[in-house]
């Protein structure tokens, strides 16, 4: 019962510095890129559609921290097979695709934006890609999740 606690507890506290970590980028991080982006080169406005991108992602990200965090609060009270639990996972896998989205909308602009400038985009691309990749295995785990507790529900 303890090391399940102190577990619970642990996970709780990486999804809190996680978070803490997530909102520091969106408010130094990102408006300070901008802002160097700005002076750099004025007047133009291709780094944008990347702000747009890069908050809709961290936006999305909390909001599947939050999730997570609510869901190990039940697997604390030990309800880890309650139709709230499922309905967690739902809202992280539905946060997972929104993630993979937005990294497709930044791939297809980097893209774009690579052929009319003739910069190479290929790291930033390749890393998208990971993101990708690294998302759609969160979501083949949290579908693995999903199932066992929509079977134990049906069969109550």
């Amino acid at each position: 019962m303890n090391v399940k606690l102190s577990s619970t507890f642990f996970l709780k506290i990486v999804a809190f510095l996680m978070g803490i970590a997530v909102l520091a980028v969106c408010i130094y991080w990102l408006p300070q890129a901008a802002i160097q982006d700005a002076q750099v080169r004025p007047g133009d406005y291709s780094v944008y559609p990347l702000l747009i991108c890069a908050y809709g992602v961290c936006i999305t990200f909390s909001v599947a921290l939050y999730q997570a965090y609510k869901l190990l609060s039940y697997i604390h009270i030990n309800y880890a097979f309650s139709e709230l639990a499922l309905k967690s996972l739902k809202a992280i896998k539905k946060c997972a695709f929104t993630i993979i989205f937005f990294i497709l909308l930044l791939i297809v602009y980097l893209r774009i934006f690579a052929m009319f400038t003739g910069e190479d985009a290929a790291g930033p691309i390749a890393l998208g890609l990971i993101a990708i990749f690294v998302t759609a295995i969160i979501v083949a785990i949290i579908d693995v999740l999903q199932k066992p507790i929509k079977n134990i529900l049906e069969k109550m």
